[in-house]
């Protein structure tokens, strides 16, 4: 690649900032890194891609001095550098700021930003001072005007909160900020804000390495994309030069002919497993479903639309008010989770980890959490072990032994153990909220042939999904949620703008808006308050609406 293939606003062009070669890392004699070279050009955003276990965060902790290599180098601006502490990362000028917030909810923005490091007076903090420095950094994002640096961080919202870790990092002065998932939390509209201001940050000649699972965003976003496989590096690519098919060809190591499997049939899809009729709970109401046999159904919505109290009404952790739900032809009053376990109900978590999974368990233990909640023996017979090697061989679980601690696992392959949690009940009706956050293609397909296999034999399966193309893909029909109840019923197949227009509220459930109405509501809708991010005729591209 010469200096003139660089983009135009990068200053000086071409030039390299980092440049990592060689570097390898093992744990207990398991090789996680093998001689990985990555290099960065100074003002540029940087991709870096893999499924899940690939060895992107182990080489970002490499590079910020939580980990050390066992073998490469590692050199900033022609410098040679070897960090044994992330203070050391920090005074060369590499800051991270990691997916999960590390901030004091009880501080206040100026003092988390400067938190150890405060500007002193006499005998005392310079509040005056570190108050002034704060602003400087916000206002360098473009966030002055909407964060005030005497807030209190805990009263902020979560893109906010965003905002003062990446002003919190830039405090450092670095030269290169590495930003890991910092979208998983955000709305639409606040990705494409944080957007604007990562790409000033790049204009500063700020270089940025950037770590997502959302292949939308890289291609939105970033100017060259490093993909890693296995522990090694599979290509260093320019973003404009590569197609999301090829990308994902590149990340899993083949062709995703079929993003997504082919739906249920009509004939495939059977009786009524699960039945809401007038359902009413704290801020949901008025709402009718069912669930079949055979038949995937989408939940979309923005967010407060009421999507993940419905999952939890239907698992008994809400009491239903008012309203019978019927159970494979029981009406059922769920009076808890374990009764609902009980009446064959399971329920994947939006957070996995604080509420699917006890991470200092073993996967075993983890795999048989529900199976234990509903005795000693459960609806397939005694926990064996042999039980828990089929569940595991079941949902592909790859990297974890029965006996590891699931908190090693990388985020797929949790999802899997969550997964192979419920299949070990014999669920008839199962609810995945989000089954698919945070996690790679691969390790997404996977989970997609597990539901379709799952609904083949019978299961009925609602699927909540902020994703729009995951919705249309997987659901044999799509329920659309609006101000805490069912606002329509569409068919499977239908367009991203259809289900914004009744998730917003601009058409009613009839349909009766017509084609013009349709374009231009959702057109207004996608491009501003929803934020609907459309994907490409692959289906590899991911689409957020929250």
């Amino acid at each position: 690649m010469t200096d003139a293939d660089s983009t135009e606003h990068h200053e000086p062009p071409g030039q390299v900032l980092l440049r990592m070669q060689g570097i390898t890392k093992r744990f207990f004699g398991v090789t996680v890194l093998d001689h990985v070279d990555l290099d960065c050009r100074r003002g540029e955003i940087h991709a870096v891609m893999g499924e899940n276990g690939a060895g992107k965060s182990t080489l970002m902790k490499i590079l910020v001095g939580a980990y050390q290599p066992d073998g490469g180098r590692i050199s900033i601006d022609g410098t040679e550098v070897r960090f044994g502490h992330p203070r050391q990362a920090l005074d060369e000028g590499v800051s991270i700021v990691h997916q999960e917030l590390n901030l004091l909810p009880e501080r206040t923005v100026a003092e988390n930003i400067w938190l150890g490091r405060e500007p002193r007076r006499r005998l005392g903090v310079d509040r005056r001072a570190m108050e002034a420095t704060a602003t400087g950094l916000l206002a360098s994002l473009g966030a002055a005007d909407v964060i005030a640096p005497r807030a209190t961080v805990g009263q902020l919202p979560v893109a906010q909160q965003q905002l003062v870790e990446i002003a919190k990092a830039l405090s450092f002065e670095p030269r290169i900020l590495v930003l890991d998932e910092p979208t998983a939390a955000l709305s639409p509209h606040e990705v494409d804000a944080l957007f604007t201001r990562i790409r000033r940050l790049r204009d500063n000649g700020l270089t940025v390495l950037y770590i997502s699972h959302r292949l939308k965003e890289i291609f939105e976003l970033t100017d060259r994309i490093t993909v890693l496989k296995d522990g090694r590096r599979v290509d260093t690519v320019e973003t404009a030069q590569v197609e999301p098919r090829q990308l994902v060809r590149l990340m899993v190591g083949r062709e995703l002919d079929h993003y997504f499997p082919p739906r249920a049939t009509a004939e495939q899809i059977g009786p009524v497993r699960l039945a809401l009729r007038g359902g009413s709970a704290g801020p949901l109401h008025d709402l009718d479903l069912e669930l079949r046999a055979g038949e995937i159904v989408g939940l979309a919505g923005l967010a407060g639309s009421g999507r993940t109290e419905l999952a939890k009404l239907l698992f008994g952790a809400t009491r239903l008010a008012t309203g019978t739900l019927t159970v494979d032809g029981r009406q059922r009053r769920l009076r808890s989770p374990r009764h609902a376990i009980r009446c064959g109900i399971g329920l994947l978590t939006e957070d996995r980890k604080s509420e699917g999974l006890v991470l200092p368990l073993s996967v075993r233990d983890n795999s048989l959490l529900a199976v234990r909640a509903m005795g000693s023996a459960g609806r397939r017979g005694t926990a064996t072990p042999a039980m828990v090697r089929n569940l595991l061989d079941r949902v592909q679980l790859r990297g974890g032994t029965p006996h590891r601690e699931v908190r090693y696992l990388s985020g797929g392959n949790q999802q899997k153990v969550v997964l192979a949690k419920w299949l070990g009940t014999g669920a008839t009706v199962l609810i995945f909220d989000e089954p698919t956050r945070g996690i790679d293609v691969g390790a997404k397909a996977s989970i997609h042939e597990l539901m379709r296999e799952l609904a083949a034999e019978g299961v009925a399966i609602l699927m909540i999904s902020s994703e729009l193309p995951e919705v249309i893909g997987m659901a044999d029909r799509i329920l659309v949620m609006r101000q805490g109840t069912i606002a329509g019923t569409l068919p499977a197949g239908a367009s991203e703008a259809e289900i914004m227009l009744l998730a917003t509220g601009e058409v009613d459930p009839t349909g009766a808006a017509d084609a013009a109405q349709v374009a231009a509501v959702a057109g207004a809708e996608i491009a501003g308050v929803a934020g609907v991010r459309t994907s490409t005729e692959d289906g590899t591209t991911e689409g957020v609406a929250r």
